[in-house]
């Protein structure tokens, strides 16, 4: 799975060869020349501006990538009391999102026996409701 190590440079590379984009078309979007989107190829990690045009000429979430690794991979939850809620500026997000990779890798561990249901409602953060959805749906 390659949520884990993200290599977004090959994961771009993937989807231009999918899409049969042309080199030519994706330099004039992005304004650079054939060595800038070769170059782009070999990064592992890109400014978030040039991710966000790479997302819209070749119709692909490559953030979601991003929050999936955070939904898999961020440290469990203190179990301590939630704080209240602080005022931000920032926009706020009310369900996470969940791609069918995410649900197959969570029902995954539950059916190898790998963790129990609890484990995972509390390592990732699963709502009880939403986990047993997924088993009884997938």
């Amino acid at each position: 799975m390659f949520f884990k190590n993200i290599h977004i440079g090959k994961l771009i590379h993937i989807r231009i060869k999918e899409t049969n984009l042309s080199v030519e078309r994706l330099m004039n979007f992005l304004q650079c020349s054939e060595e800038d989107i070769e170059n782009i190829y070999h990064r592992k990690s890109l400014d978030s501006e040039i991710l966000l045009k790479l997302s819209k000429i070749l119709e692909y979430d490559f953030f979601r990538i991003y929050s999936q690794h955070l939904l898999l991979y961020s440290p469990p939850a203190s179990n301590s009391p939630k704080p209240k809620l602080k005022i931000t500026e920032l926009p706020r997000f009310r369900k996470n999102i969940y791609t069918i990779e995410v649900i197959k890798f969570i029902l995954d561990l539950v059916r190898s026996n790998e963790k129990t249901k609890q484990q995972i409602i509390d390592e990732y953060r699963i709502p009880k409701t939403t986990l047993y959805k997924w088993l009884k749906k997938y």
